[in-house]
């Protein structure tokens, strides 16, 4: 199966999608295969695994907590890319993208990068920092590779800058709901309504919302309007607290985010 049929079955269940992020390495390197057995025992659709970096701008505390935990832990490139190509062994049919920031993408070179995340089965990566203007600096690379680029879209995107980041997009576009950092509060119903709809006038591509959904009750809400729900730093907190032992959380607290997202339309 490969990586854009992976994320496209994702979306294409009649039903909105599950997606959620948990940072690779966090509390280390041996404890995140369980907690990623853990979320597809839960029954996410869609994995989101964080490469930790020394300075992620775009996250709250809870998530910049996590990446100094995997870094202090000597969590690497190369570590992050085995758990992947083990997580694809072990289930060959769950969509894995990778999330970070630019530096460890490129530091090698995109093709370098691109073909690692091919040979691992990772489906796709969002680059929180390299804005759609500079696409040549990882686009190609994923695009020639089979690998999706995902991008964000935010509240201050209008309709003059929408068609550039649409462009060579795939897989899904994930729509950050609050002008700020991650976990830090949610963005009103009405306004995620509003939002949707005006990506959706302008794109047939899943639209995912993410960005202070932290409660089934405010994912079932969201997924009432969207094709997918992202929810990233609850699941953060839970291994924050029960460090190697927060598999039994987090499937649970996944099981009840999925159940609320499949059941809500």
């Amino acid at each position: 199966m490969t990586a854009n049929t992976r994320l496209s079955n994702a979306f294409a269940k009649g039903r909105p999608a599950l997606v959620t992020f948990i940072t690779a390495g966090d509390p280390d390197s041996g404890a995140t295969p369980a907690i990623l057995d853990a979320l597809v025992e839960g029954g996410a659709d869609v994995i989101e695994l964080g490469m930790p970096f020394t300075d992620p701008m775009a996250d709250g505390p809870a998530i910049q907590a996590a990446n100094l935990r995997s870094l202090a832990a000597g969590t690497k490139t190369a570590d992050i890319l085995k758990i992947a190509a083990d997580f694809r062994a072990r289930h060959p049919e769950t969509p894995l993208v990778l999330m970070g920031y630019a530096n460890p993408m490129t530091i090698r070179g995109p093709q370098w990068f691109a073909t690692a995340c091919k040979e691992a089965g990772v489906d796709g990566v969002i680059c929180v920092d390299i804005p759609p203007e500079e696409d040549d600096a990882l686009g190609p690379a994923l695009r020639d590779a089979g690998v999706s680029l995902i991008r964000l879209a935010t509240p201050t995107t209008d309709a003059a800058r929408l068609p550039a980041v649409l462009k060579g997009v795939s897989g899904f576009l994930y729509y950050v709901s609050v002008a700020g950092i991650t976990g830090m509060q949610q963005a009103a119903q009405a306004s995620i309504e509003s939002a949707v709809a005006q990506l959706k006038a302008a794109t047939d591509i899943p639209i995912a919302v993410g960005f202070g959904v932290r409660t089934p009750e405010q994912a079932a809400d969201i997924a009432k309007v969207s094709d997918g729900v992202v929810v990233g730093s609850a699941l953060v907190d839970l291994v924050a607290r029960h460090g190697r032992d927060a598999a039994g959380p987090v499937r649970e607290l996944t099981a009840a985010l999925a159940n609320a997202v499949h059941s809500a339309r």
